[in-house]
């Protein structure tokens, strides 16, 4: 028993040793839309920014938790639309729902530059907002949004160079953005960043 407790602890000491933490920050373009059943498919381009820490325990694994501002929603058209005080007979309509995102990833790097990265991921609601082109108003419907929304994210990042990096990730919602039962849309975000890490 004293063996086996005597490898645990040189096995921890060992990874503490050659652990690396790293902070920074990054920014990205976002295709984002809506997605379930009856839900309105169409991309909104948008945007995210935040900071970022890398824990690197071991040669081959990291933890990668941030906390990320994400402009989300969705942009589509719509045949008919009277919702809000909203009665136009066509439009584009846009949904912003943008949220403080704090994803934590797991990272496997397969190769010393490159890592593939999965982890889950909680968002809170910071505005949500509905609007139509060629209507001049927008109705804030942040009351009707869920204020937290669940994911889990899937992607890779490749460093450029021991601080530079590139990442790519798609982050798939696990619940309704809105409150309403008849309304099942998720969020869906394709994100493209560059970050920089210290």
């Amino acid at each position: 028993m004293k063996k086996v407790l005597t490898l645990i602890a040189a096995a921890i000491l060992c990874m503490s040793a050659s652990a690396q933490v790293q902070f920074g920050g990054k920014v990205g373009f976002d295709l984002t839309h809506f997605w379930g059943k009856d839900a309105a498919h169409g991309i909104k381009p948008s945007y995210q920014f935040g900071l970022i820490m890398e824990y690197k325990a071991t040669p081959n694994f990291a933890i990668a938790p941030e906390v990320v501002f994400a402009a989300q929603g969705s942009r589509f058209k719509a045949l008919e639309i009277d919702f809000f005080d909203m009665d136009v007979s066509t439009g584009t309509v846009t949904c912003n729902t943008n949220y403080i995102n704090v994803p934590i990833m797991f990272k496997y790097y397969v190769a010393p530059s490159f890592s593939i990265d999965l982890g889950p991921q909680v968002g809170f609601n910071v505005y949500s907002k509905y609007s139509v082109k060629g209507v001049d108003k927008a109705v804030d419907i942040k009351d009707g949004t869920k204020p937290v929304d669940v994911g889990v994210g899937i992607g890779g990042t490749y460093n450029l160079t021991d601080n530079a990096f590139v990442q790519a990730r798609y982050t798939m919602g696990l619940t309704k953005v809105y409150k309403a039962d008849y309304n099942k849309e998720k969020n869906g975000n394709i994100q493209i960043a560059f970050g920089m890490k210290f």
